[in-house]
């Protein structure tokens, strides 16, 4: 009761507009723009490293647009595999980092400044943790303990202006890399990945978090289970595009839009380059695709490894994609959200899977 009671408190005091925390310390940049996971320390990329990137689209050209870099991360980080918005800060919670996979980091960018800040970590470390924003909010839910298994159900909201998480609900069945979106007040988490530990098989699940009440609900299911999807909200509906089942070997390029008035999924132009650990955003009514990766492992040593730097868009009122300038550093698992003008992508990784982490941040604008 007494957990109930503060995050009612909480949700209060967002929907009335809470002033930002202004007292949050400085995270400086960090200076070197990769380093491996094992062991923490700084990397240098090989030109076979470089030759995964991949920029080609096979969408039609649409506007160019351009890249700038901005203030690099803190620490080379990856496997976040998103991040979000709020009151015109970018928030960046877990992942790997530091020769961990199981961070409980928290950075916030303010483009203003061009400055990263340290916001309150996470009460528990984790990486593919799901992350959603409104009002001053930010939900952070499940993820995976370990290197991309051992799926988690703790879920936390961490109010801006207090700088501080509390616990909410649990999530109804523990996964890791699932998407999470407001809608209509109301948190949809869909897809992820789940137990047994040594299969993390892709589910379908969609379930829905009322804050008001503190707790979970069902939704109709998404078709074809997949994780490391790009999820947005636009226009009443929620857009579910790319993904893989499984593994990135098996990458789609599904795309289903959810109608929440009917509880259902109807399919929709699919995604031109397929792909999975990408950044999608809204940005000037279209949905902005960017980053990902696929390919295989075999015995650890990647075959056909592909990290990507397509921008792809998609018009939601034509049903139709096309291409824009690529990203200057292709990473997949990156933190991606839109602030004023500007599409932000921060970190992620360098290389297929996650064995190389980046700081770098840079990002896209059509003006």
């Amino acid at each position: 009761m007494q957990r109930r009671r503060l995050i009612l408190a909480s949700a209060a005091m967002a929907l009335g507009g809470p002033a930002r925390a202004q007292s949050l310390p400085a995270a400086p940049s960090s200076p070197e723009p990769f380093a491996r996971l094992q062991g923490g320390v700084p990397h240098h990329m090989t030109p076979e490293q470089e030759a995964q990137r991949v920029t080609d689209s096979p969408a039609p050209a649409g506007a160019p647009g351009r890249w700038v870099a901005r203030a690099a991360l803190p620490i080379p980080r990856s496997e976040m595999a998103w991040a979000t918005a709020t009151q015109g800060r970018m928030h960046v919670v877990g992942g790997y980092g530091e020769g961990a996979v199981n961070r409980d980091y928290h950075h916030i960018y303010d483009p203003a400044g061009d400055r990263w800040l340290s916001g309150a970590p996470l009460p528990r470390g984790a990486n593919h943790v799901a992350v959603a924003s409104e009002g001053g909010r930010v939900w952070a839910l499940g993820g995976f303990i370990e290197q991309n298994r051992r799926s988690d159900d703790k879920a936390f909201v961490y109010d801006t202006a207090a700088d501080r998480w509390t616990a909410i609900a649990p999530l109804p069945r523990p996964r890791g890399a699932a998407a999470a979106v407001v809608l209509d007040g109301m948190l949809h988490l869909v897809g992820g990945a789940s137990e047994p530990a040594a299969e993390r098989a892709s589910v379908g699940w969609h379930e829905v978090y009322d804050p008001k009440a503190d707790r979970w609900s069902a939704r109709k299911p998404l078709p074809g289970a997949r994780d490391h999807v790009g999820c947005v909200a636009y226009d009443g509906q929620i857009h579910l595009i790319g993904g893989r089942f499984n593994t990135f070997e098996y990458n789609t390029e599904l795309h289903h839009v959810y109608l929440p008035a009917r509880d259902t999924w109807e399919p929709r132009a699919p995604l031109p380059t397929a792909r999975s650990g990408h950044g999608l955003v809204v940005y000037r009514d279209r949905l902005y695709a960017m980053g990902g990766e696929g390919g295989f492992l075999v015995g650890g040593v990647p075959r056909q490894a592909k990290v990507f730097g397509q921008m792809e868009s998609y018009d939601p009122r034509s049903d139709r994609w096309q291409r824009h300038a690529p990203m200057l550093t292709p990473r997949h698992a990156v933190g991606a959200a839109v602030i004023g003008d500007w599409i932000y992508v921060a970190g992620g990784g360098a290389v297929l899977g996650g064995s190389v982490q980046s700081a770098v941040h840079e990002a896209f604008t059509l003006a």
